[in-house]
């Protein structure tokens, strides 16, 4: 049985620094084969209830599976929560000890949920398909580039364009091989794809980005995305509801998807045509239709249903 012991591990390219609480003990070690395997030698007679680092575009990655290897329970929190967390501690002060401190401390305060070893499937998926939209960016800077261009500069940026065209093609068939490697995640496309509206792009981003879906309930999902209504009250005063917050990736295909689907999904045509009858603004209409696409799409991975089979009342 896991002890209450919690660690906290700040990363940074070449070392990590370590503090253990209860005990303050801490420690700085090196990102290296030999550094990894004195952690391990550490920690493991600790038996840590939890180990929390910060997401660090990577270089967590060779720790996580070194934890992973040996069982012991990691979670990857988001920086900018482990910041405001140190705000309102008053730890003002920036330096590794301090910083992996206040980790530990945010372990055993917030206890996030540990990251299972099939993260590393979703972070190769989910690697792919950034790469696939840093390309798509490419391609539209090139073109405006071509525009202003002339003579061989310009013949130059069209040798480029091409050249990143075939690179899309290629990473877009990596994608549907990846995906379609495993039974689990071949049938959380199908049934995302079922959806008039979800393209394969767009069934991708949500099972790399939002592995919860399927997992929460309608509220929990739409406030993690952060296309839910939230109040803003106080005393007297009733502010105007507003959504903030959330995965701006996940919004922005589901923004996309719903675009679409207020075309060719009769559920989701029928349900904005209404809100703008009742006088509602189409920016607020949208975001709701984002929000009853999103939770339309948990219930069905929840049940494991495609859109044939959906019953809107699961909703």
């Amino acid at each position: 049985m896991a002890s209450d012991i919690y660690v906290g591990i700040d990363v940074a390219k070449d070392t990590l620094f370590v503090a253990i609480l209860p005990g303050g003990e801490s420690w700085e070690e090196r990102v290296t084969e030999d550094g990894l395997k004195r952690l391990i030698a550490k920690l493991r007679p600790v038996a840590p209830k939890l180990v929390v680092m910060e997401a660090t575009g990577g270089y967590e990655a060779p720790i996580l599976e070194a934890l992973w290897k040996h069982n012991i329970p990691v979670a990857v929190v988001n920086p900018r929560m482990v910041r405001s967390f140190a705000k309102a501690l008053g730890r003002l002060a920036k330096t590794d000890k301090i910083d992996a401190t206040v980790i530990a401390q945010f372990a055993e305060a917030i206890k996030p949920r540990p990251k299972l070893p099939s993260y590393r499937q979703e972070k190769a998926l989910g690697d792919l398909v950034a790469r696939r939209k840093h390309i798509l960016q490419m391609i539209v800077a090139e073109g405006n580039r071509k525009r202003r261009a002339v003579g061989e500069v310009q013949k130059l940026i069209e040798k480029h364009i091409k050249w990143l065209q075939k690179s899309l093609e290629e990473i877009e068939k990596k994608l549907e091989t990846y995906i379609n490697k495993t039974v689990e995640w071949r049938e959380k496309s199908e049934i995302l794809q079922s959806v008039p509206g979800i393209g394969k792009i767009v069934a991708y981003s949500l099972m790399a980005d939002l592995p919860e879906l399927g997992n929460l309930n309608r509220k929990q999902i739409s406030a993690l995305v952060g296309v839910a209504p939230l109040n803003r009250d106080s005393g007297n005063m009733k502010g105007r509801r507003g959504c903030w917050g959330g995965r701006a990736s996940i919004r922005t295909a589901l923004y996309m998807a719903t675009v679409v689907a207020m075309r060719f999904n009769k559920t989701i045509k029928a349900f904005y045509e209404r809100l703008c009858q009742n006088g509602k603004h189409k920016k607020v209409a949208i975001t709701a239709c984002i929000r009853k696409l999103l939770c339309i799409l948990n219930a069905m991975m929840k049940n494991h249903v495609r859109w044939g089979e959906f019953k809107p009342a699961e909703t």
